[in-house]
């Protein structure tokens, strides 16, 4: 796994759409009928929390961004600390 290749004092940067996000839940919906994320696997924030805690990692920054459908998204939307709100989330983790 490519966890193990990071220092012990490294940071790890993942960006990803949250499975329980109006996105996401979308995306897994229509996965199979999708060429492009049809072999994605699909996480919730909470999920990917607890394997980046089991790796040792404990130090967690979050941003998000996508409050609304892609198609409706007419200008850059902004990018606020936290996740749950928005679709993509990004997620710095240090150990």
């Amino acid at each position: 796994m490519f966890v193990k290749f990071l220092e012990s004092d490294g940071a790890l940067g993942i960006g990803y759409i949250d499975e329980d996000s109006p996105v996401g839940q979308i995306y897994v919906e229509k996965k199979e009928e999708n060429p492009f994320y049809r072999e994605a696997t699909f996480v919730s924030t909470d999920e990917l929390l607890d394997k980046l805690e089991a790796a040792g990692f404990t130090d967690f920054e979050f941003v998000q961004t996508i409050f609304r459908w892609p198609g409706e998204i007419d200008e850059p939307e902004s990018v606020e600390t936290g996740y749950g709100d928005g679709s993509f989330v990004g997620i710095r983790a240090t150990r």
